[in-house]
This record gives C-alpha cells, structure tokens and sequence, in this order.
C-alpha cells in the first residue's frame, strides 16, 4: 500500500471519528438547516446505568412480604406522612416521593410503568448486562446494536440526523451500519476561538489532507457546523417555561430538545444517567438514591414541558441493565439484582398504569432466592415501543431469537 493511499484512509477514519464525535454530515445537515421537514416520530432511549432498584423507584407497598426484606430502606404505603412515604399510583404500588414531578404525568396518561421487567439470560455483571441489554441479545454480543437495526427498518427521514446519542460517545445500541452520530452537548459542535481539543485536532488534520476532495469535505463539514451554531441552536431557552435540574441529565435532554423543535429529523435517539449502583447508603425516601430521582424525574417532567404538543411525536423509554436484590445489605444499600421497573413516557402510550405480573416477594417467589423474578423480558417493552410508537417490525431482525409478545404499551 501506498504511503498515499495509508494517508488517505487515516484520513477517512478521522472523518468518520469526527461524524460520530460531533454528529456531523455537512451535506444533509446543510439541506436540512435550508429546509422545513415533516416532523417525524422519534423514540428516545434513555439508560440509567448502574442498576437501578426498582423496589425503591416503584415500591410494592401492597406486598405483605416487602416491609420485612428492607428494613431500613423501605419505602411507607401512601398516606402514612413523613419523608419514607410512597405516592399513590394503585393499590399495589407507589412511586417513590422524590420522583413527586412525574405524578401529574402518570395521572394525566402520559406515563406509564412496567415493573418486574429484565432480560433473558440475566447477568450481574455491570459490563456484561449493558452490553447484552444494548445488543438486544440477552446473553451474547452482537456486532450492532437494537437501535440501529431498528434504524435500517424505518423510512428515511428528510432531515440531517436520523440518529443521535446526546452524550459522550456512540453507545453501543446505536452502533452498527446504519450512520448514528454522537456528542457530549450542542456545544461541542462549537469551533474557532474555545474549540473542543478533538475539533482543534481534526482541523489541524484535514488541512494537511493529501486528497482534494477530502480536503473540501472537510471543509464544507467545518462550515456547516459553524452554520448551526451561528444560528444559536446550543443557546436557545427551553419553551412553555420548562426548567431543567442542573444536572447532566437536565442538560443532555435539554439538548435533545433543541434538536427536536429544530426539526432536523431524529428519529431515534439516546442519551443516559448514572449513580444507580447503590450498595451502601441508599437511603429510604431521603438519601443517595433519592438525589438521583430527584434528579431523573425532574429532568423527565422538563421534558415534556419542553416538547408540549410534540411530546404526542416523541416516545420515551428508560431502561437499566437489572434490578438490585430483595433483601437489602449490611451497609443499608443492595446488591445487584435481576428485575427492575422502567418508565413510558409521551407518545400515545396508555399511562396511568403499571403494567406488570407481578411475581411476588416472598422467598419461594424470589429469583434464585434473592431477587426479583423478571416476567416481562425488556424486549418485549422495547419491540412495543417500535412497533406501536414508530411502526417498524421489531422482529427476527432488531431483537435476534425473541418471540415473545410486545407489550400492552398502547
């Protein structure tokens, strides 16, 4: 190979890194920005990472056998008064108190639960969990992960980013062949004077480019990103009043947002939230989880303030990698777990409802004697959320060997 042709495809490597680290395509976002696309429907998949307990996110309170696994972290039946005191969403479960910004959600039907929910093949391993999860096979890797295959099902959008993670680096649910991009924020798309160091370094690389036409590329890719960010995009306020927490959720769907009512044509999307891995100190209605709710409910309800009418387009689905254990541990915190419990959000999901078969916390009812059995397999959430919201076939194709029947999400 020639030392020429070696430089030129570092080069195309390069410019494929940059696509994914600043979610460009000079081309189609330059025809986006020029145009006013049809608004499309557009699925968002946010992971909170680390394992989050379900127990606590929607306490059981109607379940004779939870009070005595948690002592300590037990969350109160609604109504009883003070800080450990669930709110009311049925007569068998609670939300818990530091999420209070989601209840007019769930009571108005536009948030739904699925509680007793995992995957097939459940590990306990964080790295391998997420992996499966993100793969959408349980139990082994995959070259590609769900969102992208789901992404090659679904007719092409006129705007400039069908796909995009708003958070720092492409994860794995959006890898595949189907072009996705990535960034930490809009204002990473930022250049000139205060570039992020990888812009700076990817300039510096394409002025050196041997190949002309490379060399233009690039240059039409750096202007674009200064188009859309002279147009104030990472700038503009979120609408209807919402107020985001500071947090980096708030922010990453504060961006998300901005990307929406700019009409660029996501399509699907994904963004994420850690802290969950709670083993000592998790707290009850108050404490180390319960920032982190805090945080994640607040950050939901500004969302959808944000969107106003087009959360009717916008379809949101969290998802953690498993549960923690029943029991709590010896340094008032759990352990990881199998089943958890998610959230549906916007779209023209039937909310005000948990969905679940519940299996019951009493020992005989536990998975493996310590955890919350999982009886509705997350693909089974995920393929409804593709099917119903988006229309695409979540078959054989996205999610490789299930069978089962999607949700009752609609």
């Amino acid at each position: 190979m020639s030392a020429r042709e070696l430089t030129r495809r570092r080069l195309l490597h390069g410019a494929g890194a940059l696509l994914g680290a600043f979610g460009l395509d000079a081309a189609r976002l330059s025809r986006a920005l020029a145009q006013t696309p049809q608004r499309p429907k557009t699925l968002v998949a946010l992971f909170l990472r680390g394992g989050v307990d379900g127990l606590s996110l929607v306490p059981p309170v109607g379940d004779p056998a939870y009070a005595a696994l948690r002592p300590t972290l037990r969350l109160l039946a609604p109504g009883a008064g003070g800080d450990d005191a669930a709110l009311a969403l049925d007569s068998s479960f609670g939300l818990h108190p530091a999420l209070d910004a989601l209840l007019p959600l769930y009571r108005a039907g536009r948030l739904a639960v699925v509680h007793a929910v995992g995957q097939a093949n459940p590990s306990r391993s964080h790295f391998d969990a997420q992996d499966f999860l993100e793969s959408g096979t349980p139990g082994r890797r995959a070259e590609s992960g769900w969102l992208n295959r789901a992404l090659a099902g679904l007719p092409a959008s006129p705007g400039a980013l069908r796909a995009v993670a708003v958070q720092n680096g492409l994860p794995v649910s959006l890898q595949g062949e189907a072009e996705a991009v990535a960034f930490p924020s809009l204002k990473a798309f930022k250049v000139g004077g205060g570039a992020p160091a990888a812009a700076q370094s990817f300039e510096a690389l394409y002025a050196g480019a041997v190949d002309d036409a490379l060399k233009g590329a690039a240059e039409d890719a750096f202007s674009t990103l200064g188009r859309l960010q002279g147009q104030g995009l990472a700038e503009a306020p979120p609408k209807n009043g919402a107020r985001y927490p500071p947090g980096p959720l708030g922010k990453r769907l504060a961006d998300l947002a901005r990307l929406l009512h700019a009409d660029l044509g996501v399509q699907l999307a994904a963004t994420e939230a850690g802290g969950f891995d709670t083993h000592l100190g998790q707290g009850a209605g108050k404490g180390q989880l319960a920032l982190r709710l805090k945080e994640l409910g607040q950050a939901l309800q500004a969302f959808a303030t944000d969107l106003g009418d087009r959360l009717d387009d916008v379809l949101l689905v969290t998802m953690t990698e498993f549960g923690r254990t029943a029991r709590e541990n010896g340094t008032r915190g759990t352990d990881h777990g199998t089943a958890s419990a998610l959230f549906v959000l916007g779209g023209k999901t039937r909310g005000g409802r948990v969905l679940s078969d519940w299996p019951g916390l009493a020992s005989a009812q536990l998975f493996e004697g310590r955890d919350v059995k999982p009886t509705t397999d997350v693909r089974a959430v995920l393929a409804a959320s593709l099917e119903g919201h988006l229309g695409v076939s979540a078959g054989d194709t996205v999610f490789p060997g299930f069978n089962g029947k999607a949700a009752a999400l609609f």
